[in-house]
């Protein structure tokens, strides 16, 4: 038997063809029709010369086909490479160029600001636009088999970084993604046909694609998606739909508590909630239980670790502030500089190992032998463990911001401040805020005589990188504090009153 994670959709077509598996305001998507389209994706795809193994870039939003054509990939036998619809074409070169994918299908809306990114990467874009995708996948012959696949093999890259180099692609095997779904699906969200899902997360972000996508299709659930989150519309379908399970980032959970229509919208029919991404602030937690009625369970993960590594679980005492206990068949501890375990309540580095640890980072084993050593992958993340083994983010031992629920990656963004010519030097680093968890905000230093304001620094970013991603605050300094060696050193980089307040 094949390991091939398509599997989880020709098993439930089986059991559950007439069921509606999307739903994207009226269009719905039965999981027959669903399982036909990625025949012919598979059938496109091998008519293009795709071979088991070959890399496919996947740039769509949440609507039904992203899910036609992610499994039209893994059917063919591909390596889906999820990016993300807002990257520009410096962005969308990298993305296709360093795991070599040959082909990306594109949503119509974004085609022509990522064909100079394919074109230069050497890549064929296949455009997906209603109507003509149909058209496209009608002229293909389906191949309703499988490609066989061993479990070890990889499935998914997803690109993530630090805060030095360029990003890296965290393979994921199809074993991986299978073993985090059957937890993350079946015990920790107790998943069955009868529920009804939000499509809310952005389903190239592994928390989406795992926890939502796969998990909701592994059972025979509805997703009903968004392909941009607002809070009015979320709460629209999740009255409209009849939700029973909300997936979401802090930052989502605020927004449809502060709502100021929220108090007229029913619903009733949601049981879970669940939370990832970054840490959730209590107060919201407390807040959103009250206003919706229903349990928000936190959990924690990365993309290295197909993101589940722990949670609150349904069944056990949950603590608020906590990212619970490490799910089935994975091992967590905090450990010192050393790989030393460090005792209850002390500060240390949170390491994993188990079924959800990635085979490594595509082409870089310089990266994953630093990341992964003795077997266990060692997170960046710095955690406490209490009395009774819950584990409690502390800090993030890496510089990555987190935006919305959006990675910002800070040496990226520094590259593209350092190419203005008026730029000396700059660094990048998170800010709070109340609406968006961080900032991203830039300290630069101009150099002598030169004279720029923050609007056009921004604008100098903005054009180059996805809207998400550049510093909405920037503010000037004379230096930037430096270490013996030269380095900066960004924990000691103060954000002006001002800034903050801004």
């Amino acid at each position: 038997m094949s390991g091939n994670l398509a599997q989880i959709l020709t098993d439930t077509v089986e059991r559950h063809g007439d069921r509606v598996a999307l739903k994207l305001d009226d269009v719905e998507v039965t999981y027959e029709a669903l399982n036909e389209g990625s025949a012919r994706v598979a059938g496109l795809l091998k008519g293009k010369g795709v071979e088991p193994g070959d890399r496919v870039g996947l740039m769509v939003p949440n609507v039904p086909y992203f899910a036609i054509a992610y499994y039209g990939i893994l059917r063919a036998g591909g390596v889906v490479v999820p990016m993300n619809v807002l990257l520009k074409g410096r962005e969308v070169t990298f993305y296709l160029k360093d795991p070599e994918a040959k082909f990306v299908f594109v949503w119509g809306d974004f085609a022509e600001g990522a064909q100079q990114g394919v074109d230069e990467a050497g890549a064929e874009l296949i455009p997906v636009a209603p109507g003509e995708f149909e058209k496209l996948l009608a002229g293909a012959d389906p191949i309703h088999d499988v490609a066989e696949r061993d479990g070890s093999d990889t499935s998914v890259i997803l690109y993530t970084s630090g805060t030095t180099g360029t990003p890296k692609g965290a393979e994921l095997t199809h074993d991986n993604l299978l073993s985090n779904i059957e937890v993350a699906g079946p015990e920790l969200a107790q998943l069955t046909a009868e529920d009804r899902l939000l499509g809310a997360l952005p389903l190239f972000h592994s928390f989406g694609q795992t926890c939502t996508l796969n998990a909701s299709v592994h059972a025979g659930a509805l997703l009903s998606m968004i392909p941009r989150f607002d809070p009015g519309k979320a709460l629209e379908i999740l009255q409209r739909d009849r939700i029973t399970i909300f997936q979401g980032v802090p930052t989502m959970y605020g927004a449809l508590l502060n709502h100021d229509d929220r108090e007229s919208f029913d619903v009733s029919s949601l049981r879970l909630c669940m939370s990832g991404g970054s840490a959730m602030p209590v107060e919201v937690m407390r807040g959103f239980e009250e206003a919706f009625g229903c349990k928000v369970l936190e959990g924690y993960g990365l993309s290295e670790t197909s993101p589940v590594a722990s949670f609150n679980h349904p069944d056990r005492d949950r603590k608020p502030g906590s990212i619970g206990t490490p799910i089935r068949g994975v091992e967590m501890k905090v450990v010192d500089e050393d790989g030393n375990d460090v005792p209850a309540g002390e500060v240390g580095e949170i390491v994993i190992r188990g079924h959800n640890v990635m085979k490594g980072y595509w082409n870089r084993p310089d990266a994953t032998e630093e990341t992964i050593r003795a077997g266990w992958f060692h997170s960046g993340d710095m955690a406490k463990i209490d009395e009774d083994g819950y584990f409690f983010i502390v800090d993030r031992k890496k510089d990555m911001i987190i935006r919305g629920g959006y990675n910002v990656y800070p040496r990226e963004i520094e590259e593209v401040l350092y190419e203005h010519p008026a730029v000396e030097e700059a660094a990048v680093v998170g800010v709070h805020d109340d609406s968006m968890g961080e900032e991203v905000g830039a300290a630069v230093v101009l150099k002598k005589g030169q004279d720029v304001d923050a609007d056009e620094l921004k604008a100098h970013v903005k054009d180059q990188v996805a809207s998400y991603k550049y510093p909405r605050k920037i503010w000037f300094v004379d230096e930037l504090p430096k270490g013996p060696t030269g380095k900066i050193l960004k924990r000691e980089i103060e954000v002006p009153e001002a800034v903050t307040a801004a």
